[in-house]
């Protein structure tokens, strides 16, 4: 005779078994001269809602360097797991998401030779990189590209981590639970397209090939019952920065509107 009761405890374990929260990373390298003194930052969130930012410079590299190191860094501190989890990394490098996601097969096959039989820059950290992909497998690794400067708050607090061991004034880092964090992670990049290669090469952060527009035109803050608007990320990253308090950023007048009734306010609330 079948236990009916076991068999619905069965079911109901199997239902209560959540699927992992992902690991979420933003990296961001910078270089003053290319080559020159340059910085890289990192930020992962792991998902036992730990926060580890992460950075490092050298007085003699490329910007390119410094965002792969912030990539390798960012990666090296993950351990791999049996099961099949979950990574989105967001940087604005177009060179780093199309080497390892695209050319570096060919390079592999070729013997680290470019298409034209030039020894391929980087190949250092390149293969560092795989080592560190292949290491965390089963993990799948979600490349996202996200424009740079583009007001997203992860983006932009790792771009001011490169920027300080850039300038051999290295900021503070935080290490600590996700609660007390100053950066908001909530609201994660959309997913974009990575920009059309131009025909000279470009710049390895790439452009707008869409026609719209490439930053906000204000942040806003709300902390102690006052709303700011800001023109810059600085400027409102200033204000939050250690307080519990929300920020995003606005490209119009109608989405402020939205924001403050996003934030339970009134539309009309006055923002100083």
């Amino acid at each position: 005779m079948i236990d009916k009761t076991d068999m619905t405890n069965k079911t109901d374990k199997t239902d209560m078994i959540e699927t992992p929260s992902p690991t979420v990373i933003f990296t961001d390298g910078a270089c003053t001269g290319n080559p020159g003194p340059g910085g890289w930052g990192s930020i992962v969130a792991l998902p036992d809602q730990t926060i580890h930012e992460l950075g490092g410079g050298n007085k003699d590299t490329t910007n390119n360097r410094m965002e792969m190191a912030a990539v390798i860094r960012a990666l090296a501190i993950l351990e791999p797991t049996s099961t099949q989890s979950t990574i989105l990394l967001y940087t604005d490098s177009t060179y780093l998401i199309r080497g390892i996601t695209q050319w570096i097969w060919g390079w592999r096959s070729r013997g680290w030779k470019s298409a034209e039989g030039k020894d391929v820059a980087n190949r250092d950290l390149w293969e560092e990189l795989s080592r560190h992909v292949a290491r965390l497998k089963p993990a799948d690794i979600g490349w996202k590209y996200v424009r740079g400067h583009s007001g997203y708050p992860g983006n932009e607090r790792c771009d001011v981590i490169a920027v300080s061991f850039a300038k051999g004034k290295p900021e503070p880092l935080y290490v600590g639970p996700r609660d007390g964090y100053f950066v908001d992670l909530e609201n994660l990049p959309e997913s974009q397209d990575l920009p059309e290669r131009s025909s000279t090469g470009g710049s390895s952060k790439g452009g707008s090939s869409s026609g719209k527009s490439s930053g906000p035109v204000t942040y806003l803050s709300y902390y102690n019952g006052v709303v700011l608007r800001h023109s810059t990320w600085g400027a409102c990253e200033r204000v939050v920065k250690g307080r519990n308090a929300k920020f995003k950023k606005a490209k119009s007048a109608q989405e402020e509107k939205e924001i403050l009734v996003s934030w339970g306010l009134d539309a009309n609330t006055r923002i100083e």
